[in-house]
């Protein structure tokens, strides 16, 4: 076990870990707790995922019936990007569409992404 010294926001969560006492981080903790090890190694954001891990997220979901019901309601280039697709983008404004009718939240799209990249 090795002692960093953190620095807080406003908020508590750390926003500097120092390997020495620092007048603005006086709070020793842990190098290995789990809240520095996710300061000092942010998860990379995912931007897209392949149809095929989209499609299977969706069905592990199980929200395939629900979305595949909400595109044939839409314009035929909605459902053709749905069907067609060979990448599906996290910020495009379909995909933004889709999540907010579902009531998904930013956290739960970022989720929902994560999951999927791991199909």
């Amino acid at each position: 076990m090795t002692l960093v010294y953190v620095m807080r926001d406003e908020n508590g969560a750390i926003k500097g870990v120092f390997a020495g006492r620092q007048e603005i981080a006086q709070e020793a903790i842990d190098d290995l707790a789990e809240e520095v090890q996710a300061f000092l190694h942010p998860k990379a954001s995912v931007s897209s995922v392949s149809a095929r891990q989209f499609r299977l997220q969706l069905r592990r979901a199980k929200l395939i019936d629900q979305v595949k019901a909400w595109v044939a309601q839409q314009d035929g280039e909605t459902q053709d990007a749905f069907e067609y697709s060979g990448t599906f983008v996290k910020d495009s404004p379909m995909m933004a569409s889709g999540f907010a009718i579902m009531g998904f939240s930013p956290q739960q799209v970022d989720e929902f992404f994560s999951a999927a990249t791991q199909l």
